[in-house]
């Protein structure tokens, strides 16, 4: 089981220059055609071994066949070319331009097709799986937890000065003052002068 992190890469196949590449493919050419194609089956066992397909490995039978029969058929016909028909001499010429021309065609098709899909496969970035970090519990800032605290320290002092003291005397509010009778008085100094005035009125009409 593998834990949180990138999967392991596979190892790349190393794989040759392209120098080295076409230097082998001209020698296999060569040898084929300088052999007549008796020696093609020598290119179809490379292609195999490089791709390792079943299809590449039944063709290699089918050309090892094909060259054994070639083989035979030449070493049956005599030896001065006089004394051949002009028929064995077309079939063997056909014979000999059918293999060369399959199998020169189909191994290098074959073999450039396969490097430059591993070229393009290779140049691709390697696949990682997802990396799933474990969740952290949310930290903040230095800065932002020290202003986080004075904002509630000053919180708290303000709400200090609002609560009222519970060990302070409550002074009772101011009563109302009477209202002074000195209205009433002089109401009724007043009376008494009108009063009094009536009294001297009545005496002064009198005498």
């Amino acid at each position: 089981m593998h834990g949180y992190g990138p999967m392991p890469q596979q190892q790349t196949t190393s794989r040759p220059s392209p120098a080295t590449l076409t230097t082998v493919r001209v020698i296999l050419v060569t040898v084929t055609v300088l052999s007549c194609g008796l020696l093609g089956w020598v290119a179809m066992l490379r292609l195999a071994i490089v791709t390792r397909r079943p299809r590449d490995w039944a063709l290699l039978v089918v050309v090892m066949v094909l060259n054994a029969a070639l083989f035979a058929f030449i070493m049956s016909t005599p030896d001065d070319p006089d004394e051949m028909s002009d028929a064995s001499v077309l079939l063997m010429l056909l014979w000999i331009v059918a293999l060369l021309a399959g199998v020169i065609t189909y191994y290098l098709y074959v073999e450039i097709r396969h490097y430059s899909s591993l070229r393009s496969l290779g140049s691709a970035p390697p696949y990682t799986a997802p990396v799933h970090p474990m969740p952290l519990p949310y930290q903040q800032p230095p800065a932002q937890q020290q202003n986080q605290h004075q904002h509630q320290q000053q919180n708290q002092h303000q709400h200090q000065h609002q609560q009222p003291n519970p060990y302070t005397v409550q002074t009772p509010p101011p009563t109302p003052t009477p209202v002074p009778q000195r209205l009433d008085q002089v109401r009724a100094e007043l009376d008494e002068l009108s009063d009094y005035l009536r009294k001297e009125n009545r005496e002064g009409e009198g005498r």
